[in-house]
């Protein structure tokens, strides 16, 4: 072998070795960003903006994959958790839902059952109805045509359940109310929202019939803790009791 020959096997093994180091640099880099980042792990960020207190599902979120070691543990990885949860604050677009960021929505005692109704959003207490609140749920009756030709009996104001439990308030929604004018009924467009109570049967039979009959059914806030009943004196007003 001569002198270029031998230079030449000395240029090819000085290759083979550089080769070699720049492979094994690679694989130190892969295995320190793999020791950095970890192995990746499902979370949930919200697609919208969710407002407090409103009831989750897993239609609100995006299905993400992250590092697991930059999730943080009260992250939910699992939408079965969402289920009957409600939100504890307003829940912003993007945000990674946690596990602190929702409750548990209010459960039914014994003897009480779920009914909703609409509620007018102008004569409701806008924004502040949340569940778990409490209320009380009044409405409004227009006087009966009395007989003999004595004219009508007087517009009543009734409390119709004292201290109802709110277990969901539902999305601003538009309906149809009737609108009793000259004999004739006509239904206007309203903006409401529907409001679930958990109420006794007679208490839920009452409900009802107020949505049915009543001219208005509007919910008066209970301040928190204050479950004072209300006299059987103050539960219906007329005008001509102020006189």
């Amino acid at each position: 072998m001569n002198s270029r020959q031998r230079r030449g096997v000395i240029l090819l093994i000085v290759s083979v070795l550089c080769a070699l180091a720049a492979f094994a640099g690679v694989l130190a880099l892969i295995r320190d960003v793999e020791s950095k980042v970890g192995p990746e792990k499902t979370a949930y960020k919200l697609k919208d903006d969710v407002p407090a207190y409103r009831s989750l599902s897993g239609e609100q979120f995006d299905k993400v994959s992250m590092p697991e070691r930059w999730i943080p543990k009260t992250a939910v990885t699992d939408l079965d958790d969402v289920r009957g949860k409600v939100a504890t604050n307003r829940l912003q677009k993007g945000s990674l839902l946690q596990a602190d960021m929702m409750s548990e929505r209010p459960e039914l005692k014994s003897g009480e059952q779920e009914i909703a109704i609409m509620i007018d959003s102008e004569t409701g207490v806008a924004g502040k109805i949340n569940p778990g609140s409490r209320v009380n749920i009044f409405a409004t009756f227009e006087g009966d045509q009395q007989t003999g030709g004595k004219g009508k009996a007087p517009n009543q104001s009734k409390v119709i359940v004292s201290d109802a439990k709110v277990i969901d308030v539902g999305k601003l929604t538009p309906f149809k109310e009737d609108d009793n004018q000259d004999q004739r009924t006509r239904q206007r467009e309203q903006d409401g929202v529907p409001i679930t109570f958990a109420l006794s049967a007679g208490d839920a039979q009452r409900v009802a019939y107020a949505e049915s009959f009543a001219e208005h059914v509007r919910l008066a806030l209970v301040a928190p803790g204050d479950g004072t009943e209300i006299p059987e004196s103050d539960r219906t007003y007329t005008l001509n009791g102020d006189e």
